[in-house]
């Protein structure tokens, strides 16, 4: 039985995230509604957002995708951090910041073997 390389584990966990992440946006509960309007985003803006997650999570499941997928997820990710360090919510922060430097990490090691097998 051949093993998965521990990168397209890493890779799928990170695609799961943003499934799971862009579900909880296009189905959103009222508080990550009320989030979404204390921050002063449109009503669609949860739409948006978790479309992209989504694109961003079938674009990192498949390799010949996944720099595109991380490109786009690092996008996601930075607008998140942005949104919550620009209204003070240091605290909010944490998690959209580590997922930006995993998925930063995501890219670099993907853009990494692309260049290896060239």
């Amino acid at each position: 039985m051949s093993m998965i390389p521990w990168r397209h584990v890493f890779a799928g966990a990170l695609a799961v995230f943003f499934l799971l992440g862009g579900t909880l946006n296009i189905f959103a509960s009222q508080e990550i509604r009320a989030n979404y309007d204390r921050w002063g985003y449109p009503d669609w803006f949860p739409y948006l957002t978790g479309l992209l997650e989504w694109t961003a999570a079938a674009l990192i499941a498949l390799p010949r995708t996944r720099l595109f997928g991380s490109i786009l997820a690092v996008c996601v990710m930075g607008a998140a951090s942005a949104t919550v360090l620009l209204h003070g919510e240091f605290g909010h922060a944490v998690p959209p910041l580590v997922t930006l430097a995993l998925v930063a990490a995501n890219g670099w090691l993907t853009r990494k073997r692309q260049i290896a097998v060239v």
